[in-house]
Parts: structure tokens; sequence; C-alpha cells
């Protein structure tokens, strides 16, 4: 019987963690996660912490990578943050029009005009489906990327910024496209949405919810069982594929971030060398983290793996505008 959430942190899983690391130190965790990582096409950053025992792995962890969709996350906590506040009603109706279609195989973009939606169900569609006309309105309704920002230099997140749509963050856009972060920082914001320090008790609960149903669970999640609950986000652009995951393993749960970019294959299917990777290094971590619950992934699952697809774009393949 797989342990959801935190059981993990009772005594037996606490020991049982304690013995596995013991026998593979945090060296060699490292050591395999960067012998997978070599002959990447591509630069590969990534960290990984397990909140029981401390260990930790890093490699390029404060090197900053584009976040695609991983901007997601802190759009969600500023969002929380307003409706804490009082100046957002979660479930409130707002009005859909045309003007907000962002090109692609989004959701909201199949809505009528008029028709209406609260933000939760925005919040659904963006970290569920990582709907991109949906996050882009909850950008918005967020205090645009500037205030996204604010929360995020407040916090202490100083490598992470939302570019898209922000003034002043022009030539970070040409660089990075929608937003930028490292493997560390967004692994920390995770962990702080997880630990309740991202917002009130309520307003974190809410968003670990909202952060374990996602529909594209092809990569880093799909090396771990199914009946573990896992937070995650998700973010792919032509050139750079990323995941953060939050595992609440058994024997306690670790937090993982991995990035890539600047990668030579820029295909848009399950062989990708980004999407592979994710899937390699996320096995490694289970393997070594509970290495008396090994899991492998049926044979079969890949026709119900979810990759997402590149849709034409006039600003490129997952960048947006």
């Amino acid at each position: 019987m797989w342990w959801p959430r935190c059981v993990g942190a009772a005594a037996f899983g606490v020991a049982s963690c304690l013995a596995a690391c013991a026998a593979t130190p945090a060296a060699d965790l490292d050591s395999r996660l960067r012998a997978a990582c070599a002959g990447f096409d591509g630069q590969v950053g990534y960290y990984v912490h397990h909140l029981v025992t401390g260990e930790s792995a890093a490699w390029q962890a404060d090197e900053p990578f584009p976040t695609a969709s991983l901007i997601k996350v802190p759009i969600l906590v500023r969002i929380m943050e307003r409706v804490e506040l009082g100046e957002l009603d979660y479930h409130a109706p707002l009005v859909y029009d045309k003007e907000r279609l962002y090109p692609g195989e989004d959701l909201l973009a199949a809505f009528e005009p008029g028709s209406k939606i609260d933000v939760a169900k925005l919040c659904l569609l963006m970290l569920t489906l990582s709907d991109n006309s949906a996050s882009l309105w909850l950008q918005e309704l967020a205090g645009t990327g500037t205030a996204v920002n604010t929360w995020l230099a407040a916090h202490d997140f100083r490598r992470t910024r939302v570019n898209s749509r922000t003034p002043g963050r022009e030539a970070q856009k040409e660089l990075f496209g929608w937003g930028q972060t490292t493997p560390r920082e967004m692994a920390e914001l995770l962990l702080s949405v997880h630990e309740g320090r991202a917002g009130s008790a309520a307003a974190c609960d809410e968003m670990q919810r909202a952060l374990s149903r996602t529909y594209w669970d092809g990569e880093a999640l799909s090396a771990v069982p199914p009946g573990v609950a896992v937070l995650s986000k998700q973010g792919a652009v032509s050139h750079a594929r990323s995941e953060v995951f939050l595992v609440h393993a058994p024997s306690g749960p670790y937090v993982a971030c991995v990035m890539t970019k600047n990668q030579k294959d820029t295909s848009w299917d399950h062989d990708n060398a980004g999407f592979r990777l994710l899937r390699e290094l996320s096995r490694l971590l289970w393997q070594h983290f509970e290495p008396a619950r090994p899991y492998t992934p049926p044979a079969g699952g890949r026709r119900f793996a979810c990759v997402p697809k590149c849709p034409p774009r006039p600003a490129g393949c997952g960048q947006v505008g």
C-alpha cells in the first residue's frame, strides 16, 4: 500500500529512508544524476532536496533557465494573495471574450464570447491543463507581471521573474520568453507552498490541491507510482523542457526541479531528449529514495502518455507574446 501525502514522515518511513540513504550517500546520487545528463545536447540544471534526511543534489542549480509554464506557479501564488486580501473573489463569475484567446489548443479558447467562468476554474485550467489563455488572464488579474515580480522580490526570490507583458522586461523576454528562474528557486517556491510559507494556511492548502491534479503526467510523474501524491508543474518550449515536483514518498517528501535550455532536439513527441531526461532523472530519484519500493511503469503506458503539442504561433512555440 502506497502512503499518500506526508504519512512517510512517520517513524518507520524515516528509519527506512535513513538506512537507504546511508547505503547510497548524496555524492552517489549526484554522480548518477550527472551521469544521466552526460551527452545531453544542451544545458541541464537540477536541484533535489529530501525533506526528512536533508540530502540534496544540485547541478547548475543557480543558473537562469526559461520557465515556460513553470511561471504559472508564482502567478498562482499572487492570485491567492489577492484573494486573501479581499481584492479578488475566488468564485465570482468573469465574462470571457475572444480578445483573451491565445493561439493554440487551449480549452478556454473554445468558450463562446459571453461565457462565464470564475477565478477558481481559471486556476484549474492554468495548472491542470496549462491553458495559456487562462494563464494570461490570471496574470492580468494578479496585477500584471509587475505585481507577481514584486511578490517574488519581497519573498527573496531574486532570480525568478515574469517577463512577458511586463514593462521593463523586454530584453529578458527576448532571452528567456515568458519567464525565467533557476532550478533551486523554483523548487524552493513549490516547497514554500507545501510548507505553508507562500500564503495563509488555507491558501497554501488550496494551492497544494490545485498543484496535485496535473493532466501532464507523462514525464517526471510517470516514474512515480500512481498511488503516491505529487505536487507538480510542467513547462516546455521548443528549446527547453522543465518540471518541478514534490513527491510525498513513503520515506518522506522530496522536492526536485529539472530544467533544460538550448537543447538541440526541438521535437514535440514522447522521445524528445528533454522529455526523456525528465523521466530518467525522476526514475533515479525514486530509485534512490525508495530502494525497497521499486517501480517500473507498466508496458503499454506510452499510448496513454500526455505529451505537449506545438501548434503554430506567431511568437514561436511556447513563447507567450
